[in-house]
């Protein structure tokens, strides 16, 4: 990272967080304010154990979802591409150095699952695990659930709660959602930093689905 002479990280930290508070809608709060400040906040971890550049990880992790496309939408698997042009426009528009704005392009088009751009920078590995960490965990299971009522899908299939009998069907039911995506994220995982994080948040998923089996 360099020097705060050379990058003033508390004005930019303030500007990105206040043009964040506008642009995440408080409507999905799967993809909301508070969804981008942990990812923020986890990419700086990251960015500090693995030694990143924090002048790349740190915009590309404030607006990695600058346009918000619902699933389903047919743009979706383009999102992460549609994000980086409207996040890069808006840095030029703010004067953000723009020796960095290639790497944080692609860290912003690499971030997302159904684009499946490689991340080819340390960065771009950063940015990615940061945000499908927030996926696991307590946090994963909120998450995953209000997405759930955004799709109007139940949250598990009253024939067949645990896909004995037929096949795994997330966009029926939310609990399978953590069998077809969610579990396998931790093996697409870029840094062992991230990777020991993802293990243990699994391991609650786990722990929280053993609970509802019991209740239901």
């Amino acid at each position: 990272m360099t020097t705060e002479t050379q990058f003033n990280e508390k004005k930019w930290f303030e500007l990105f967080s206040n043009k964040a508070r506008v642009i995440y809608p408080h409507s999905d709060p799967s993809h909301d304010y508070l969804h981008i400040l942990r990812v923020v906040h986890t990419a700086k971890s990251l960015c500090l154990a693995e030694k990143a550049k924090w002048e790349v990880v740190m915009p590309a992790a404030f607006f990695h979802d600058f346009v918000n496309i619902p699933k389903g939408d047919p743009r979706r698997p383009y999102a992460s591409r549609i994000s980086a042009e409207a996040a890069l426009e808006y840095l030029r528009s703010v004067h953000y150095p723009e020796e960095y704005f290639e790497e944080i392009r692609h860290a912003i088009e690499a971030h997302s699952y159904s684009a499946n751009i490689k991340a080819d920078t340390l960065e771009a590995k950063i940015v990615q695990d940061a945000d499908r960490l927030d996926s696991l965990g307590a946090i994963g299971i909120a998450r995953c659930f209000a997405t759930s009522t955004l799709m109007s899908r139940p949250f598990y299939s009253e024939q067949d709660p645990w896909a004995t009998g037929r096949d795994l069907d997330d966009k029926s039911f939310g609990i399978d959602h953590f069998y077809t995506k969610l579990f396998n994220l931790v093996e697409h995982l870029n840094t062992e930093t991230a990777k020991k994080e993802g293990e243990h948040r699994v391991a609650f998923i786990k722990t929280y689905l053993a609970q509802i089996k019991r209740e239901i």
